[in-house]
């Protein structure tokens, strides 16, 4: 199992409850991380190398590369998990963000959704924006095209 998130996953930390004394115990071979929530669908934890403090991630535990590699039912939760965490964080200003590809910025081949915080210009995600001007034309007929697949 080559992928870091897969492998994230299976090495999670986790309490045995069932015990008096209340163990961690880690699956050896595999990576620790600092979790924030855990269901069957979906994983949440800290970012090691943070854009700004409290930055986590949010990954479903299906394996894919992009987004429409995902089956929605595995998807279902990683909003609502988002939303959790910015909510718990108190942190008024944030993206959330998913990148798709090499192209879009995507360093890990597991999908997965950022949750920023931006505390100020310096700290958080940086981002340009070059917006143009569309085409009416070209817009509409791009409309009916994705309207006829979905």
């Amino acid at each position: 199992m080559a992928c870091i998130f897969c492998r994230i996953i299976k090495g999670a930390t986790n309490i045995c409850s069932s015990q008096p004394s209340a163990k961690l115990t880690q699956v050896p071979g595999e990576i620790p991380s600092l979790k924030l929530f855990e269901s069957d669908k979906t994983f949440a934890f800290l970012d090691i190398n943070p854009l700004s403090y409290g930055h986590a991630l949010v990954i479903p535990k299906h394996h894919g590369m992009k987004l429409t590699d995902i089956p929605d039912d595995q998807l279902n939760e990683i909003l609502p998990v988002a939303k959790k965490i910015a909510a718990a964080s108190g942190t008024e200003n944030y993206n959330i963000l998913q990148n798709n590809g090499r192209l879009a910025h995507q360093e890990v081949d597991h999908v997965h959704f950022h949750f920023i915080p931006k505390p100020n210009e310096k700290e958080g995600l940086g981002i340009s924006w070059p917006q143009t001007q569309g085409n009416q034309d070209r817009l509409k007929k791009l409309k009916e095209e994705i309207m006829a697949k979905m």
